[in-house]
């Protein structure tokens, strides 16, 4: 499958793999970090960022592309909606039918809510179902919350809400004993003791994982549940707005149905945002690991209703999407592949950093050997780096890859590479949201009975995610904003509905002088050919 200038490289990798494969590759300093980060990280490029001219965030700086939605037209302008006859009632409305939605969905139910999931795809489409690598909680012995909180705090370059990653490492161990009570999978030596392994800047192993998979295991195990309580779920239909009440609380929302666009009320007492991420929103025309509705719909609702965002400028960049072949181009290759032992090498053959730097700085240090240093791989999208994936059987033994990433090898072997005996090529793709909704530890945003959890929520992570701590915000938010809501809508009084918000929020828009921009949220990518 690989072009002989790609295969001229691969002997390059192998003429160097023995010297490479007991070698300790040097961490980078703190001021090399720091130096690669800004001279390439995307989210150092002026050029792609623009500044907000309304809203809670007015003069702070955002994507381009989020900007647009954010300051985008409502999808409710100009419609005909009677907020006095609502379509659906109940007390906790969840937006979204991922990780974070599900377990939501699942504590509210237990808490003796009346509950209701509304999701434009399917309950699962998610980037849970997506990821790959496992889940991060300290629950071995040589371990502790307070290591995990150290890794994560630095790694996110000491930006999180202390209160929330406080809460994320605090309550990790319960989460992985309560998703294992639920039936996920997870690794296991023969006595039934969870395997664990290294993740990037990580300082103990506290990676659990379900093979290489862990995100699906994850996911279908939660929707499982949802299903067995009998909980309603309303699939293909997307929250277009919220409804606030009288009172400025966070109400409802106006639903539409994604096929025939028919529109209807939903009153709640309180309102969960689960709503996911953004790669779709293909921030400076990156490619994207995540999944079809991922478009920072969430974002856009919460922003016109009046919560603030925190650290909307800063994305990830998964430092391994798939480079080659185009047909799986950006699609996520697993951390895991590095933590197992592959290691990342440029054309020359020459491993050009430790595999398990944290994720900015890895693909800061790749952006940089593709274009500075000219050391990529060229291919038809571009260019990219090798990891060197027979590294794995030669260091854990024959049956390792097969055995512990059987995803990976799966994907690459459609397409004629075999990674148990060749390198497979990379570059960074767009990841993860790591801003979003600013909320207390209650989960709560600044809007009264808003409520939000998982990737959509802004500060666990600070500005920059560890790998694995991704699906255990999903879970620890998910599962929190599912009792807080629950308790909260106990002692609401319902108010007369309304959605004056909208149109002060249009009036704000005409002021700055912005007008005729498209209708927000995107609710899903275009991919339409654009013929002159």
């Amino acid at each position: 499958m690989y072009t002989p200038e790609m295969l001229r490289s691969i002997q390059k990798v192998e003429a160097t793999r023995q010297s490479r494969l007991h070698a300790e590759l040097a961490r980078m300093s703190a001021d090399e970090k720091e130096e690669v980060l800004k001279a390439f990280h995307p989210d150092y490029r002026e050029e792609g960022f623009t500044t907000l001219s309304v809203g809670p965030n007015k003069g702070e700086k955002v994507p381009v592309e989020l900007a647009a939605a954010l300051q985008g037209k409502s999808r409710v302008i100009g419609k005909k909606i009677d907020l006095s006859k609502p379509d659906y009632d109940t007390d906790v409305l969840v937006i979204g039918g991922g990780g974070a939605g599900s377990a939501c969905a699942i504590e509210a139910c237990r808490a003796g809510a009346s509950v209701l999931v509304v999701t434009k795809l399917r309950i699962g489409d998610a980037n849970t179902m997506m990821a790959e690598g496992g889940i991060q909680a300290a629950d071995k012995p040589n371990d502790s919350p307070a290591r995990h909180y150290l890794d994560a705090f630095g790694g996110g370059h000491f930006a999180a809400k202390p209160e929330l990653l406080k809460k994320l490492v605090m309550d990790g161990p319960e989460c992985i004993k309560w998703l294992n009570d639920l039936g996920v999978e997870f690794d296991k030596e023969p006595d039934g003791t969870m395997i664990t392994t290294h993740g990037g800047g990580t300082s103990r192993k506290r990676m659990h994982a379900a093979k290489d998979y862990s995100g699906a295991e994850i996911m279908r195990t939660l929707r499982d549940e949802v299903l067995n309580l009998n909980i309603p779920v309303v699939d293909f239909t997307a929250a277009i707005e919220l409804i606030k009440d009288k009172k400025g609380r966070a109400a409802g929302a106006v639903l539409m149905n994604m096929e025939t666009h028919e529109l209807y009320v939903a009153r709640a007492k309180t309102v969960v945002i689960a709503t996911g991420g953004a790669g779709r929103m293909h921030y400076q025309g990156f490619p994207t690991s995540n999944h079809y509705g991922a478009t920072a719909d969430g974002l856009v609702l919460a922003y016109r209703a009046g919560a603030k965002l925190l650290y909307p400028d800063t994305l990830q960049y998964h430092p391994t999407g798939a480079a080659y072949p185009s047909q799986i181009f950006g699609a996520l290759v697993t951390e895991k592949v590095r933590s197992l032992g592959a290691q990342l090498v440029n054309a020359e053959g020459e491993a050009f950093m430790n595999p398990l730097e944290t994720r900015d700085v890895s693909a800061s240090a790749i952006i940089r050997e593709c274009t500075e240093r000219g050391k990529g791989v060229a291919t038809a999208s571009g260019c990219g780096v090798w990891l060197d994936t027979p590294m794995i059987d030669m260091l854990g033994g024959e049956g390792t890859i097969e055995k512990r990433i059987p995803a990976m090898m799966r994907m690459f072997s459609k397409y004629g590479i075999d990674i148990r005996k060749q390198p497979i090529l990379v570059y960074p793709t767009l990841h993860y949201q790591n801003g979003g909704i600013d909320i207390t530890a209650d989960g709560m945003s600044c809007v009264e009975n808003l409520y939000v959890a998982g990737e959509a929520v802004g500060g666990i992570h600070g500005r920059n995610r560890l790998m694995g701590n991704s699906l255990l915000d999903v879970v620890v938010f998910g599962r929190n904003a599912g009792k807080q809501a629950a308790a909260k809508s106990k002692g609401v009084t319902p108010a007369p509905l309304t959605l004056e918000h909208v149109k002060q929020f249009e009036k704000e828009l005409k002021n700055a002088g912005i007008s005729g921009g498209k209708e927000s949220p995107v609710l899903l990518p275009s991919y339409a050919r654009k013929f002159e």
